[in-house]
């Protein structure tokens, strides 16, 4: 069984920081539609649509008839672990660190066998479930799971090592005054986090929401406002060294187009919260974060951007707002890539119209705040890169996917 994860001591200052290193990162064009399901949280195979015969690894053209109508589609993920075998030693630095490491090779009930990490409550001979996940390069991988969860399942190193748990670990809510802030902040500590620092963007204003959750010994205000540049590169250099997940839920929304908006102040203050403060954050803390990818059971691990469905489409009655996300989303893009280089993982949740001061007049269905919350620990748990939180937000995606136009002229009514 899976020896339960104990809580770090505290480092050494004087030690060594363990520079991050990454597993093997090439891959083929083919193979990276299993990163993109990985990425989302889905187990898909290529399938052939002429034979209908599970492809993998994946290929050009099929295995079975050659055909190259091949298409990517959710498979069954279960399976037997035929033979496993724990390797001790490892010419790749990042294994080399790692050792001992569990592989084995697993039969699917779709068919293909495959080669997988293998978690430590997995026998030989056992019924497995393949799970795809994306390792610290960014790249899936297939991971052997047990068929029903077992005590202390999350802790394995494995599992742990293609994941962002929360557990044991700091972390930063950059506004924790909003109802958004706040629950993600109680959400952390409720999966296992030590320590969580939320952000007081206006320090003059008081909240007793705010202050009830400050009472927590595990909670630390900080003076943060993601519009000042002083304000992050101060609160950086106090605790930046310390933070492991940043949760980015500084936000600015308000109504308007852009036709009759000729007051350019409010296209400015959402561009400086939305996006320059997600840049400013990006620069004061992600380089602390970076160097420290790979320090022990608390190393940094995640990146955090809670942001809005209508970054990838705009709602014309809030054109600027959306334009502003839209511009934050393409940042996180670039942040994704950059953090790559040091394993830690860019995650962007996409709420549908939340249930908020400034969505009183949208109907239901609204997103709660506990909801975006737990999507938020959810998708750190799991390893994914996009959350979509709601009806609207995943009925969004699909449509995006299948008539974009159709989307684009009904939300322009």
């Amino acid at each position: 069984m899976t020896q339960p994860l104990s809580r770090p001591p505290k480092k050494n200052p004087m030690a060594r920081t363990r520079q991050p290193t990454l597993p093997p990162s090439t891959r083929s064009r083919r193979t990276l539609g299993l990163t993109a399901a990985a990425a989302a949280g889905r187990f898909e195979l290529q399938i052939c649509a002429d034979c209908g015969a599970v492809q993998y690894p994946p290929r050009e053209v099929c295995r079975n008839c050659l055909s190259e109508h091949l298409e990517w589609r959710a498979v069954d993920p279960a399976g037997t672990l035929l033979v496993s075998t724990t390797l001790h030693h490892s010419n790749d630095l990042y294994f080399r660190e790692r050792l001992p490491w569990r592989i084995g090779t697993v039969r699917m009930a779709a068919g293909p066998s495959v080669i997988a990490h293998v978690h430590g409550d997995c026998r030989d001979g056992d019924q497995v479930r393949l799970s795809l996940k994306l390792d610290r390069s960014g790249q899936a991988v297939m991971i052997a799971l047990p068929v029903q969860a077992t005590p202390d399942m999350e802790d394995d190193p494995t599992l742990r090592e293609t994941s962002c748990d929360p557990k044991f670990r700091r972390a930063l809510v950059t506004d924790g005054k909003t109802p958004v802030g706040m629950a993600v902040a109680r959400a952390l500590l409720e999966a296992g986090a030590t320590t969580v620092f939320v952000g007081d963007p206006e320090t003059w204003k008081r909240s007793a929401a705010f202050d009830a959750l400050c009472q927590d010994p595990r909670i630390q205000a900080q003076p943060l406002n993601v519009t000042d540049s002083d304000s992050v590169e101060r609160i950086s250099r106090s605790i930046g060294g310390k933070v492991e997940i940043l949760v980015n839920t500084a936000g600015y929304e308000r109504d308007g187009g852009v036709l009759y908006n000729r007051d350019l102040n409010k296209a400015r203050d959402a561009l400086d919260v939305n996006c320059m403060g997600l840049l400013r954050l990006a620069q004061h803390f992600g380089p602390a974060m970076a160097g420290r990818a790979a320090d022990g059971v608390n190393s940094a691990v995640a990146w955090v951007n809670v942001l809005t469905i209508y970054a990838h489409i705009n709602l014309p009655a809030r054109g600027l707002w959306s334009a502003s996300m839209a511009a934050a989303l393409s940042v996180a893009q670039c942040l994704r890539h950059e953090m790559r280089q040091s394993g830690v993982r860019v995650v962007n949740v996409f709420p549908g119209p939340v249930d908020h001061e400034w969505e009183q007049l949208t109907p239901p269905p609204r997103v709660s705040p506990k909801a975006i919350a737990d999507a938020v620990v959810q998708a750190l748990r799991s390893g994914t890169e996009d959350a979509y939180v709601g009806d609207v937000a995943r009925e969004f995606v699909e449509r995006l996917h299948d008539n974009p136009k159709g989307l684009e002229r009904e939300l322009g009514q």
